[in-house]
């Protein structure tokens, strides 16, 4: 993500890259190679919904499973 000088605390425009969580790290990149620029994202490490920032201001929410725990019977 490329912080401008007016918001650097540097008063230059600079590079701020931070590491991505490892389980929205595929979401992450697909978007990047399609051309999507990414600004933040977080998995929500199983504790809440996850999400990405795009850089043009729009999130995306990836919501938690909240149904993995559920038991689904086949009646066949």
């Amino acid at each position: 993500m490329t912080i401008p000088a007016e918001l650097s605390y540097t008063g230059k425009d600079r590079i701020d890259i931070k590491g991505i969580d490892k389980c929205i790290a595929p979401i992450v990149r697909a978007l990047n190679e399609a051309g999507i620029r990414t600004d933040a994202s977080c998995c929500g490490h199983g504790k809440a919904d996850g999400y990405i920032v795009l850089h043009d201001g729009r999130e995306l929410v990836i919501r938690l499973n909240e149904r993995q725990n559920c038991i689904i019977k086949n009646e066949e």
